[in-house]
């Protein structure tokens, strides 16, 4: 997550801690708007425990490809 805190802050020139809650409240919108199996793949992606392709999957899944 750190890593998307700092484009954040790079792209718009916002301090850390302003940058860190547009980052959470966008990651919880679209978190909200996905089926929980991708919500957590999304979490693991942040964490660096996961991989993008998981998460494709998951998200492929769920429309039968």
């Amino acid at each position: 997550m750190e890593e998307l805190v700092a484009l954040v802050m790079k792209k718009t020139g916002l301090e850390k801690k302003k940058a860190e809650v547009a980052v959470e409240v966008v990651l919880d919108y679209v978190k909200d708007k996905l089926p929980p199996v991708v919500g957590g793949q999304i979490d693991n992606l942040l964490e660096g425990e996961g991989d993008l392709g998981a998460a494709a999957d998951a998200l492929g899944d769920l429309f039968g490809k």
